[in-house]
């Protein structure tokens, strides 16, 4: 059961960073750099996640992707945190350093708990940024998604 509604988190949370990706793709010239900077933030913090998992190389926390590279990073995260789905036992330990170098450890479960309630955070502030540069934000809260 906690599977199907990460799996169904994971929809939710693709779903609304591709709209804002496609937002910001369609109105640059508008946002802001902060709300361009958390959007990137959003997706590198899903694949520093996943990687950590994974034992991947990871992005850097606040680094800029290219634009024409952020439909693709949200993709890959999303295939990439699918798959940990599909193998990985959600209480399995992880461990890891920090951006800063400090070890921890935490279960799968948590660690996606965590980047899909970051992501949430986040997207909060992108949209009150969006309405402070006299765009619509968009509305990205879990419930409308499972409206659709």
């Amino acid at each position: 059961m906690m599977i199907e509604h990460f799996k169904d988190l994971l929809k939710y949370n693709q779903h609304f960073n591709q709209s804002l990706i496609q937002n910001y793709l369609e109105n640059k010239l508008v946002w802001g750099e902060k709300s361009k900077s958390l959007l990137n933030h959003i997706l590198n913090a899903h694949q520093i996640w996943n990687a950590r998992i994974l034992n991947q190389n990871q992005f850097e926390v606040w680094q800029i992707n290219a634009d024409n590279s952020l439909i693709e990073i949200n993709s890959e995260n999303f295939i990439n945190s699918s798959k940990i789905l599909a193998e990985r036992d959600i209480t399995e330990i992880i461990n890891y350093k920090n951006s800063k170098g400090n070890r921890f450890e935490n279960s799968v479960q948590e660690i996606f708990f965590h980047f899909i309630n970051h992501s949430t955070y986040h997207r909060g502030q992108i949209a009150l940024l969006m309405k402070e540069a006299g765009l619509e934000p968009l509305n990205t809260d879990y419930i409308f998604y499972k409206r659709f």
